[in-house]
């Protein structure tokens, strides 16, 4: 379930994929567990009264199946069936849990691994040709090549650490052989699955089409500047192409490309009815799907991004940080994604990162380092918001199913959080070095470095006039 929900938040919107994925866990959930209705935990049901979480009972369990945490086959003596039937409901609660945690989780992981994966990363693409307009070193491939591996690792930790906390995995657990019950229920959700995917019958000329197309679409942009090898952008004019370039060319196939397999006996058939086809988009439905408010809200996020650079107040924030200064490079990364990563937990990612880019800009040149050694941690940083409902969309559609507390979310998303920070570090001081040419003060940032020279000189000037 986390490695589908990542992948598809890597191309869909994080919020679309966690919409998608949860019905999914649910119909899973309900396999495994059966449809008679348990007993409920009065203790459960207090807890979510005094949290004002939407009451939805959990879905039943057949009272045949027993702890399926068990070591055994063994079945609860009868004075002890209480104390059984207890921790069932414990288990099958925790078992909920963590499969409706682990989603929303996974979507905001999934969509670091590309430039269009998340609002976050354009922003910093849109804000470093803004600030840096001679920076040519973050595209699709050299972001998708940095950052899939650092989703990779943190997926799987973060599987493990789900797990742990809510599946019951321990050592002793993994060496000994799983119970009849357990596997029984297993089949059961796996003969659900296929039976759900039997349903969707044979592909569809449509399906198929669009599948060719984003392959063709995912491949032109892996390859259009990978940089360690030469790409089909460089038998163009150097500037003249870009990510949208492909992007566009692919949106307008999609707009005259027919939805139903065409007939060849029709070109040669002059008696045919001249019929309309449906194309595989139509511009309706480009207007209903597109979210136009995301384009706005990024653009206000470039124009309040470039009113901070030339207003000054960004260098005046900088120039407020000068501790950081004498601390060395890698333990400013390190706090300064600590603070970004918690920071937006009450903020938008959004809203966090608009903020944030240009004062990490100004300060890169202040400590006379790489710009992005600072701008993507803080990037990738905001994606990182696990611990409360409000932090991302996703958390909250989860949090709205009723079954999970805003305790629950804490403890989970705290050591998520911790995690990241640490992932993330470790990226940003390894391979990102190569990918990126870290080690160095760029010339295009030498050049900028020049005009905020300028422009903090004309400020202290001012200030002292008006003084």
């Amino acid at each position: 379930m986390m490695v589908t929900t990542s992948f598809l938040s890597m191309w869909l919107s994080n919020t679309a994929s966690t919409a998608m994925m949860l019905p999914i866990a649910n119909a899973i959930l309900k396999s495994l567990f059966g449809q008679k209705e348990p007993q409920k935990d009065l203790s459960w049901e207090r807890e979510e009264n005094t949290a004002a979480v939407p009451k939805n009972s959990l879905h039943p369990v057949s009272m045949e199946i027993q702890f399926l945490a068990s070591t055994g086959d063994k079945d609860c003596p009868e004075e002890a069936e209480a104390s059984c039937s207890k921790k069932e409901e414990e288990y099958r609660r925790n078992i909920w849990k963590g499969f409706l945690i682990s989603i929303p989780y996974s979507a905001s992981i999934g969509g670091t691994a590309t430039l269009t994966g998340t609002a976050p990363n354009l922003i910093l693409l849109g804000q470093l040709r803004s600030f840096f307009p001679q920076c040519d070193v973050v595209n699709f491939g050299s972001w998708f090549i940095f950052a899939f591996p650092l989703m990779l690792l943190f997926l799987l930790l973060g599987w493990l650490w789900i797990s742990f906390l809510y599946g019951g995995i321990t050592l002793r657990g993994w060496r000994k052989k799983r119970s009849k019950i357990r596997a029984d229920a297993e089949n059961r959700a796996r003969a659900v699955i296929r039976e759900e995917f039997q349903n969707l019958g044979p592909i569809k000329f449509a399906e198929q089409a669009v599948f060719i197309l984003f392959c063709i679409f995912a491949i032109l942009l892996f390859s259009r500047d990978p940089k360690f090898i030469p790409g089909w952008a460089n038998y163009f004019h150097p500037g003249f192409l870009s990510d949208a370039v492909t992007g566009v060319a692919i949106v307008t196939i999609l707009f005259f490309f027919p939805s139903q397999r065409p007939s060849l006996k029709w070109w040669f058939d002059f008696k045919a009815p001249n019929t309309e086809t449906e194309p595989l988009l139509t511009w309706k439905k480009a207007q209903d799907a597109v979210p136009w408010n995301i384009m706005l809200l990024l653009g206000g996020g470039f124009a309040m991004a470039k009113g901070c650079e030339e207003s000054g107040l960004s260098v005046w924030i900088s120039n407020q940080l000068h501790p950081l200064e004498n601390m060395p490079p890698t333990l400013a990364v390190l706090l300064i994604t600590a603070v970004i990563a918690f920071f937006t937990e009450f903020a938008s990612n959004t809203a966090t990162i608009i903020i944030f880019l240009p004062v990490l800009a100004e300060l890169a040149i202040r400590l006379r380092v790489h710009p992005l050694y600072l701008m993507i941690p803080g990037t990738v940083g905001c994606s990182y918001a696990f611990m409360l409902p409000v932090s991302t969309p996703p958390n909250s559609i989860a949090f709205a199913s009723g079954h999970l507390l805003v305790k629950d979310m804490v403890r989970t998303g705290f050591l998520m959080n911790l995690m990241g920070v640490f992932l993330l570090n470790l990226a940003i001081n390894t391979w990102a070095q190569t990918i990126f040419q870290l080690g160095t003060f760029p010339d295009w940032a030498h050049n900028h470095s020049t005009t905020v020279t300028k422009l903090s000189s004309a400020l202290v000037n001012n200030s002292f006039k008006t003084l």
